[in-house]
């Protein structure tokens, strides 16, 4: 762990996990015990557990293979501060992971509703990591801005409220699918946050899980070595269906239009405080997966920004 975390974090973040608290240094120094990095019983070994599998899947990924590890996607980590409910950075584990694998070339791509800025900061400068965000716009952590570029691999698109499946469709096919194909990765880390859809708390974004699917599916064709990391969800009905889903596109499993009892009563068994932000959840949250689809205009706005990356990939090619 100390490829990316500092030494006095990782010493830190394990005191507090013994002691169930931080000192005013820990908390000032490494944004330990804050309410974004809250003190809980496993804060080191449940994050380590995440990196231990993304650390394990860039080895395992020496050899082509498709590899889902939902528990990942913490990407907001710093080397010596925990950021954004992300203690350890594993989609940066991953990509130190597939490089001492001998994989060069890794395109990130992340869709997660809040820009990656602790990947963007140890790979900004790198030309053979691509990085690919789509984000909801003037949304914490207030990074990853249309114009920056890293060394000319960075490539963000920061998205409006009410964003929908028809845009993100426009987006996969008019940005992402086109900057791999230009790249052309040797392996593909994807960060599948499920807080983009319609129904999280924090983001005003109105996708449904369709459009993470047809991403993973389209993504999935540009690579023989893919790892799928989940990331951010705060409703829990919305987070196990959808990755529940993506497990199915990965594994080219037809997604049933109504589940099995027994997952159902899964899903009937979740608990959550700020259910649908004080509303009872409705029945399809408990007896599908798929949503329905939440297609809609391409607002100007979004044309003119894919218009600004592909003129930029036009100037720069």
């Amino acid at each position: 762990m100390e490829a990316w975390h500092g030494t006095e974090y990782l010493d830190a973040l394990q005191e507090a996990e013994r002691a169930g608290q931080v000192t005013a240094v820990m908390r000032e120094r490494h944004g330990l015990g804050t309410p974004s990095n809250p003190v809980f019983p496993e804060m080191f070994r449940r994050p380590a557990t995440a990196a231990g599998a993304s650390i394990l899947a860039g080895g395992l990924l020496r050899n082509p293979g498709v590899i889902h590890s939902p528990a990942g996607g913490t990407h907001h980590g710093m080397p010596d501060r925990a950021n954004g409910f992300c203690y350890l950075n594993d989609p940066v584990f991953a990509i130190l992971s597939l490089r001492a694998s001998g994989i060069q070339r890794i395109a990130y791509v992340d869709i997660d509703a809040h820009h990656p800025d602790g990947v963007v900061h140890g790979f900004q400068d790198d030309p053979d990591i691509l990085i690919i965000s789509v984000h909801e716009e003037r949304r914490w952590p207030f990074t990853g801005a249309l114009e920056d570029r890293g060394v000319g691999q960075v490539w963000n698109l920061p998205v409006p409220r009410g964003f929908n499946d028809t845009e993100m469709a426009s987006v996969r096919d008019g940005l992402i699918l086109p900057r791999l194909a230009s790249f052309r990765p040797e392996a593909i880390v994807l960060q599948c946050g499920a807080d983009a859809v319609e129904e999280d708390p924090l983001s005003r974004l109105s996708l449904s899980n369709n459009a993470h699917w047809a991403v993973v599916s389209e993504v999935m064709r540009m690579t023989d070595r893919l790892l799928v990391l989940g990331g951010g969800g705060y409703n829990p009905w919305s987070v196990g269906r959808l990755w529940t889903g993506v497990w199915a596109v990965l594994n080219r499993i037809e997604i049933p239009d109504r589940l099995q009892p027994a997952a159902e009563a899964v899903l009937r068994s979740l608990e959550w405080r700020g259910n649908a932000r004080g509303k009872s959840p409705p029945d399809h949250w408990f007896t599908t997966l798929r949503d329905s689809p939440r297609e809609g205009a391409l607002r100007d706005e979004m044309g003119v920004r894919l218009g600004q990356l592909e003129e930029r990939a036009r100037v720069w090619n």
